[in-house]
């Protein structure tokens, strides 16, 4: 999967170093993957959470961060939506960030 964009995150880990491994290896994993389906990320992350739109919700270090991106499965894509703490998740609209 190509992941657009791991600037995005570097710029997260920059600011809350606790969960820069964590993003780093989300990124070695998610760009080794070849999903091709919701189904797929579930069999490798069983507490993704499945949204409208083709958008995943990926809890990072222990639920303390919350990572969503939108998948276009077609193409290989996944783009990152949202990288933020739990309590900055819960003031956005998931399904349309």
């Amino acid at each position: 999967m190509r992941v657009i964009a791991k600037s995005t995150l570097r710029e997260y880990w920059k600011k809350h170093t606790d969960c820069e491994e964590q993003l780093k290896a989300w990124f070695r994993e998610a760009e080794k993957s070849n999903w091709n389906s919701p189904n797929d990320i579930k069999l490798e992350y069983p507490s993704v959470s499945i949204l409208v739109d083709n958008r995943m919700v990926f809890n990072i270090k222990g639920n303390h961060h919350r990572l969503i991106v939108r998948i276009n499965y077609e193409y290989g894509i996944v783009w990152i939506r949202f990288i933020g703490t739990h309590a900055e998740y819960d003031k956005i609209d998931a399904t349309k960030i």
